[in-house]
């Protein structure tokens, strides 16, 4: 197990090139199974969950090469099926919550799909019934072998139907739209997540030869086609990385530009992040935050009752910033609610940044009260355990606001998510070293 030691206190300056989208490179990487073709795809992340399944698809059979750092050509024309019925693959695919947006495509192209139940982060329960349901809606018949936790579903041919989700699940709408695009008929998906990822998502398919409208709405309409072809994808930055960077410049009063951060696809984030009093410029297709040497203040509403950052399905505010901006109100000037609503083990981080010295009410699992200190007494270090991936980053970024020095443990989890974030952070001045 390894563990960051990070020296506190001191002000980072310069710029930071996001990295590609992780939760986009999870459904764009299962796609590729949907086509023989060659699919070459720009700007992956070079973190653990989306390597474990680079692994899996080579596992499948899925013909890797890497082009350059970022960049990879995949071929899925050798499936490898009988891999899906061994031990192996139940442990493969159990390491990863990703791992489930492989069944879509593997049920559309080949008549089959299994899974065991994936792992990931401990923060709350994440179900997968969109899924499956989904592909029951479609015409597939669904299996569950309660005593080995393995999910399966079969189908000689999909079927285009009506569906209304009952929760705008990204991975779930990714799922079905990859089953869906060579299903019989026309499929319409109302409730479907409009996330950029997804977006990004219909729109390779479409470059593939999918027939897919209504992209960046929640009804997606799509027409079935025989089959798909190759193409080149360049993925996103990573807006949850944007977001971090932007808290990471906040809370050590710092001066940072985010390189290329696809301004028109961060939806409310500059706007929440302003909303805490931080000052988010645009600058071309750059963030540039300025040095907060007078700190910054929290808004009230127009009534001036208490401000509420929650989140909700986009265009909502993602649930993956929450933690972050938690800390970053841990010094600013006035207090926050902050509410999260969709995971229920979120926010039970806070106790280590209590023991840091903020002042946090957590209410209940989903809600905590934060005052902030406005900088007029620093967060104190400590040694810490990071939880899951966003947490992790949360607790990065209060120690590297902390005087002295402070240990984090589990970093694997961080890893997960950033890619050789310490290397990236020293660039900028950050006192952090990788044990």
């Amino acid at each position: 197990m390894s563990t960051f030691k990070i020296e506190g206190g001191h002000q980072l300056k310069g710029e930071i090139q996001p990295q590609g989208a992780k939760n986009e490179a999870l459904q764009i990487l299962c796609a590729v199974l949907l086509t023989p073709e060659k699919v070459t795809i720009h700007n992956i992340p070079d973190i653990v969950d989306v390597n474990k399944l680079i692994k899996l698809l080579e596992k499948l059979g899925v013909k890797v090469n890497k082009l350059a750092h970022g960049s990879y050509t995949f071929q899925a024309d050798e499936i490898n099926l009988p891999y899906l019925k061994t031990e192996q693959f139940k442990i493969d695919g159990r390491g990863l919550r990703g791992s489930i947006m492989i069944v879509g495509p593997l049920l559309a192209r080949f008549g089959q799909g299994f899974i065991p139940k994936p792992g990931g982060d401990k923060i709350g329960r994440r179900r997968l019934d969109t899924h499956f349901q989904g592909f029951i809606n479609l015409g597939a018949n669904f299996r569950y072998n309660r005593e080995e936790h393995f999910y399966g579903v079969e189908a000689d041919k999909l079927k285009g139907t009506y569906m209304l989700l009952d929760e705008a699940s990204v991975t779930g709408t990714a799922n079905i739209v990859m089953a869906a695009v060579l299903a019989e008929g026309t499929t319409t998906i109302y409730n479907a997540a409009c996330e950029p990822y997804l977006q990004q998502l219909c729109k390779m398919l479409n470059r593939m030869g999918a027939k897919i409208s209504g992209v960046g709405s929640n009804m997606l309409i799509i027409e079935g086609v025989d089959s798909l072809g190759g193409t080149e994808h360049t993925m996103l930055p990573d807006m949850i990385e944007i977001g971090s960077w932007i808290g990471l410049a906040a809370m050590t009063k710092s001066e940072l530009t985010i390189k290329n951060v696809s301004w028109d696809d961060l939806g409310l984030i500059p706007n929440v992040f302003r909303k805490l009093g931080i000052i988010v410029e645009r600058q071309g297709d750059d963030i540039h935050i300025p040095a907060h040497t007078d700190g910054y203040e929290i808004q009230s509403y127009i009534d001036g009752s208490i401000l509420t950052v929650s989140d909700a399905p986009w265009p909502g505010f993602t649930p993956d910033l929450l933690s972050i901006v938690l800390v970053v109100a841990t010094q600013a000037r006035g207090s926050v609610l902050i509410h999260q609503k969709m995971f229920e083990s979120r926010l039970f981080f806070v106790d280590k940044l209590i023991d840091m010295g903020a002042k946090i009410i957590l209410c209940d699992p989903h809600r905590a009260n934060v005052i902030g200190h406005d900088f007029k007494s620093s967060l104190k270090a400590t040694t810490m355990t990071s939880p899951d991936i966003r947490a992790g980053i949360s607790l990065l970024i209060a120690a590297l606001s902390a005087k002295g020095t402070s240990t984090i443990h589990n970093i694997e989890q961080i890893d997960r998510g950033y890619e050789r974030i310490d290397e990236r952070l020293r660039a900028i001045g950050a006192k952090i070293e990788r044990i």
